[in-house]
């Protein structure tokens, strides 16, 4: 795919064309969509790499794997040791937006960390809760909450259990709920696994 720049579908085809038995399974099949909407690379931090990192995050969990935080994404709140060897890129130089506790203002979340969805995804098989409320949603910005990778600082999503509460690791003010299973986002979306933080609880800044 990536020497010719050929689509998924071409590539079969070609395939195919050598070998009729070719199947692919559907979770390999997967991977290389993932690889063709990035461009033939591998980056991994893409935002469509990290959902469908979580995506697979979510599948261990469902068919009993125990999650380690090894695969947890480090908690922005703690500051990183700076190299002094190293001359900062302009990357690194950039401000970065940041989502604090709007009780003791520490970071809880970085804009990195968030997973984006699209509003509505989903939306038909809750097609009735939305039209008693009388309203649609169109843009991810109308959405309530923010969803997030699954963080060093998420205690009760390292224990191991099915859903809960997202409290502040520094002042335990309510932040938001998880639950592997998933939940349903205001604009009908429905994100799995879900890390919820609601927009209500946090402060934007910049880092």
């Amino acid at each position: 795919m990536r020497t010719e720049q050929k689509s998924l579908d071409e590539a079969l085809e070609s395939l195919k064309e050598i070998n009729e038995s070719v199947c692919p399974n559907d979770g390999f099949l997967d991977q290389l969509k993932l690889f063709e909407e990035m461009g033939f690379k591998i980056d991994t931090s893409s935002p469509l790499y990290r959902r469908f990192r979580l995506k697979l995050l979510g599948q261990s969990y469902k068919v009993g794997e125990k999650i380690g935080n090894h695969v947890f994404e480090d908690d922005p709140g703690v500051a990183r040791q700076p190299n002094p060897n190293q001359e900062l890129s302009g990357k690194e130089k950039t401000l970065k937006t940041a989502y604090r506790c709007k009780k003791c203002r520490r970071i809880v979340a970085a804009q990195d960390n968030v997973i984006g969805h699209t509003p509505g995804e989903g939306n038909s098989s809750f097609a009735w809760h939305d039209k008693r409320k009388g309203h649609t949603h169109n843009k991810e910005q109308d959405c309530s909450s923010l969803y997030v990778e699954p963080l060093k600082w998420m205690t009760p999503v390292e224990d191991g259990a099915l859903e809960g509460k997202l409290s502040c690791i520094h002042c335990g003010a309510r932040l938001g709920y998880f639950n592997w299973s998933g939940i349903q986002c205001n604009c009908g979306s429905w994100i799995t696994p879900a890390f919820q933080i609601s927009k209500s609880k946090v402060d934007v800044s910049t880092i």
